[in-house]
């Protein structure tokens, strides 16, 4: 979870005010990572570390470093699910494994992943979008974009405007498990290249 970043911006928000508790088992891991000889591995867990100090220098939220026994290597998820449970307390995570390990056991979560799906907002058939294309489809014609949140966006009939953006009107909304699709099919127009938004052509953010 302090790998994805994504956290700081949460808590910087007020949405969480609760205690964090980051367990040592938990940096111990971080620095692993950060010491890796994988360059990727290595600067993932650096911003791990970089994400957590960021934190704890914060005013938005009270985070506590908490101590517990050292287990054999290999059994971070396990530790934290007892040691939720041990404190009463939910986890905070963006892994889906570990998500699953926890609801079975009865240990509340709250899920990154799922925060983020709620937050995007919804679009109905027949709503007027923009977005770029910036490949080309699986089927013929289609264009691919992505909103800002990422979404990816079908666009039929755009494949001729690559690397521009095209105004589209949306069919169908579709939820997958790697996350969700929107489709539609293109309108008379095409933006101008200059433009630079994502999302309601109309700019209503509502």
């Amino acid at each position: 979870m302090l790998i994805d970043g994504r956290i700081a911006d949460i808590i910087e928000t007020g949405m969480i005010e609760t205690q964090l508790v980051v367990p040592n088992f938990v940096v111990d891991e971080l620095q692993a990572v950060a010491d890796s000889a994988d360059r990727l591995k290595r600067n993932r867990g650096r911003r791990g570390l970089d994400i957590l100090g960021r934190l704890r220098k914060g005013t938005k939220a009270d985070v506590t470093l908490y101590e517990s026994p050292r287990q054999e290597k290999g059994a971070v998820d396990q530790q934290l699910v007892e040691l939720a449970r041990a404190l009463n307390a939910r986890i905070l995570t963006n892994d889906y494994n570990l998500n699953k390990v926890a609801q079975l056991t009865g240990v509340g979560v709250i899920n990154i992943n799922d925060l983020a799906t709620a937050l995007r907002p919804v679009v109905i058939p027949g709503e007027k979008m923009r977005v770029q294309v910036v490949k080309l489809g699986e089927e013929a014609g289609q264009g691919v974009g992505y909103l800002n949140d990422g979404t990816m966006v079908v666009v039929e009939q755009a494949k001729p405007h690559l690397n521009q953006e095209v105004d589209f009107v949306v069919t169908r909304e579709l939820q997958t498990s790697a996350g969700r699709m929107i489709f539609g099919r293109m309108t008379a127009e095409v933006a101008p290249n200059h433009l630079d938004r994502r999302g309601p052509s109309n700019g209503n953010s509502a």
